[in-house]
């Protein structure tokens, strides 16, 4: 699977990163762990630096690996607060550019039936590039700004950190010694 990613990263016009092939996973999943350990789109930006800090990633992991989203979709759901309600104010994110507003609430209306409607995060959802750094939540947070303005600016620094930022993450949790098992099969368990 982290092969597929870096590969399809890759031929989007996106970094490359090695990815080590011959690693233990584990023999059981709980999707209620893995769950509780992603974060959210509706988390605040803390509750989402204390998931990557457990895991040993930091801050600026938590900016650039995001940027990750500049490729596919979302479920409306995940964000259509923000062309609505942001905040209960009953208006839309003040921070929205008004075209991509006006875009999204084309492809996301208020009704419920539309909830699993999918919608790009960015103007060129087909092409690694950063332009998903535009109408990013990020940038009001003082923490996170000036690299958000950085990834904005320097398509560049933004494929380089996401590359060093995806071998960080895909060294989280390695297992070692007589723990787990190296797959035949990647999909099943021996």
């Amino acid at each position: 699977m982290k092969q597929l990613k870096s590969n399809s990263v890759l031929t989007q016009g996106g970094p490359f990163w090695p990815v080590p092939l011959g690693r233990r996973d584990g023999t059981t999943a709980s999707e209620k762990a893995v769950n509780e350990q992603l974060p959210s789109p509706i988390e605040p930006l803390e509750n989402i630096t204390a998931k990557f800090t457990s895991k040993g990633l930091d801050i600026k992991d938590v900016v650039v690996l995001s940027g990750g989203h500049t490729l596919g979709f979302a479920q409306c759901f995940t964000f259509k607060r923000r062309l609505f309600d942001f905040d209960g104010s009953g208006k839309p994110d003040p921070t929205l550019d008004s075209s991509a507003l006006t875009n999204l609430r084309s492809i996301c209306p208020q009704k419920d039936s539309a909830n699993s409607n999918l919608a790009p995060l960015d103007s060129t959802n087909l092409k690694f590039d950063n332009a998903y750094y535009t109408n990013l939540a990020l940038v009001k947070d003082p923490n996170t700004a000036a690299m958000v303005n950085s990834y904005s600016a320097n398509p560049f620094l933004f494929s380089n950190d996401f590359a060093a930022s995806m071998v960080k993450l895909g060294n989280v949790g390695v297992l070692t010694g007589k723990d787990g098992q190296i797959r035949k099969k990647c999909g099943s368990v021996n």
